[in-house]
């Protein structure tokens, strides 16, 4: 293994996935030589804890890239279009958490236990995160496309309000306090109340009437497994949940794969953890499970009685550490290794 150090920035430090990052970061004791932690002007002069360091945030607008070797972003896909291509010019590479470059035929999207190979050949020097729901959906189906190959996947999202930011939690919570104090309340963030209720839209909707949430599901399956005749029938909803992201799964492959052998297979695969028995009243939810940890859970894992080659998968994760930050991360560590 290299004793080489690598120079990190972290654009968009101050949000919740980059503050994930910077823990991130320090819990897998990745090499870094120096550290910059960058965001807009107006947290700039903030400070963010790295382990027992205290960091300075600098404003990512008149930072100098020049010696960073490898750039965490997620700060949105305004800031990515504008400085991810002057960090890759400086000789960066680039880990973008927005879906700025997600679907750029010469960017590679990447997650780190389905298609690591993908990131070799990066001609422009960034490499693309998915969105936090197909992150999740691609750690589980992956090792089954592999092996049995997928035809069609029905998937309905169960998404929390994390995935919409600070100000997603922070409205969740004040709806919750109004509402049990019997105040009134009204929705800011989320087009409809969100405490104790369910929204059927995230992001805006396109012409075909689905979410453009709904067809990044689509594209990045796609382009994750490499087959563009995968079928893929999204349904986004926004719940009334911090942290943690769930979404039952209805499979078709081309080769008939049991439950049992499902479940043989995802409990060998990397990032998995399955939680399945249903007698003892064991199953994965995103609050006992997901929040807070790394693996993305499997259960309910059955054969679809609707169809002959269909298999059923509850697949809960924390959609801020894999579904965004632990992924990046560990991209990053696969950069490290080019250098073992």
């Amino acid at each position: 293994m290299s004793d080489k150090r690598f120079n990190v920035a972290i654009v968009g430090a101050t949000g919740a996935v980059g503050e994930t990052m910077l823990a991130i970061l320090a819990e897998r004791q990745f090499p870094i030589g120096q550290l910059h932690v960058l965001a807009s002007e107006r947290s700039a002069g903030d400070t963010l804890e790295f382990g027992a360091r205290k960091l300075t945030v600098r404003d990512v607008a008149t930072f100098d890239p020049t010696g960073v070797d490898i750039a965490l972003f997620s700060a949105g896909g305004g800031v990515s279009k504008e400085y991810a291509p002057k960090f890759a010019a400086a000789g960066a590479v680039v880990i973008d958490n927005s879906s700025a470059f997600r679907y750029e035929d010469d960017v590679p999207l990447v997650v780190a236990e389905v298609n690591p190979e993908a990131m070799r050949d990066r001609p422009r020097g960034i490499i693309a995160n998915p969105n936090c729901s197909t992150m999740q959906m691609m750690v589980a189906l992956g090792p089954i496309h592999r092996r049995y190959g997928i035809t069609r996947i029905n998937v309905a999202t169960y998404q929390s309000v994390s995935g919409a930011g600070r100000s997603g939690m922070e409205e969740l919570g004040r709806q919750t306090a109004a509402m049990l104090s019997f105040q009134e309340l009204e929705p800011k963030k989320f087009a409809a109340q969100i405490a104790f209720n369910l929204i059927p839209q995230i992001d805006e909707f396109l012409d075909n009437g689905y979410t453009k949430e709904e067809m990044k599901l689509v594209w990045e399956t796609r382009k994750i497994l490499g087959d563009d005749t995968i079928q893929v029938n999204p349904t986004a909803v926004r719940v009334p949940v911090f942290y943690g992201h769930s979404e039952a799964v209805h499979l078709e492959t081309r080769e008939k794969v049991t439950a049992l052998q499902a479940r043989e297979l995802l409990a060998a695969s990397p990032g998995v953890e399955v939680v399945d028995d249903p007698a003892s009243g064991l199953w994965p939810t995103p609050v006992t499970h997901a929040a807070g940890t790394d693996p993305v859970y499997v259960g309910r894992i059955r054969e679809d009685i609707s169809h002959p080659n269909g298999l059923d998968l509850w697949i809960v994760a924390d959609n801020i550490r894999k579904g965004a930050a632990l992924n990046a991360v560990q991209l990053a560590e696969c950069l490290v290794a080019e250098h073992a």
